[in-house]
């Protein structure tokens, strides 16, 4: 897309595609630096603003390991239709400049 996004659609956009990868198996902090390249801070901030957009995320450990690893889950997409972000999930990553993930 050859428009700059503003702050506030970015921000959002971000969300809805986070939100969207931990939908689809990548639900960890180091799974979305790695696939997305955004920045530590920047994944862990998204996360936890999903709760702006009342969407439910929690984190679950994995049984038996240490140093809190385990992964992220939707456990509700509250009024966001997650059916529109998964058709629109290319068009979200085009415009955030991420890679879009292969179905």
């Amino acid at each position: 897309m050859a428009d700059a996004l503003s702050k506030t659609k970015s921000s959002f956009y971000r969300r809805l595609y986070v939100a969207y990868l931990i939908d689809q198996g990548v639900s960890s902090v180091p799974a979305l630096v790695s696939f997305c390249g955004m920045p530590r801070r920047t994944a862990q901030d998204t996360i936890t603003s999903l709760a702006e957009l009342d969407i439910e995320c929690q984190f679950q450990t994995t049984q038996g390991e240490r140093h809190n690893s385990g992964e992220y889950r939707i456990i509700s997409w509250g009024p966001i239709d997650p059916a529109w972000v998964k058709k629109q999930a290319n068009q979200l990553a085009e415009a955030l400049d991420y890679p879009a993930l292969s179905a």
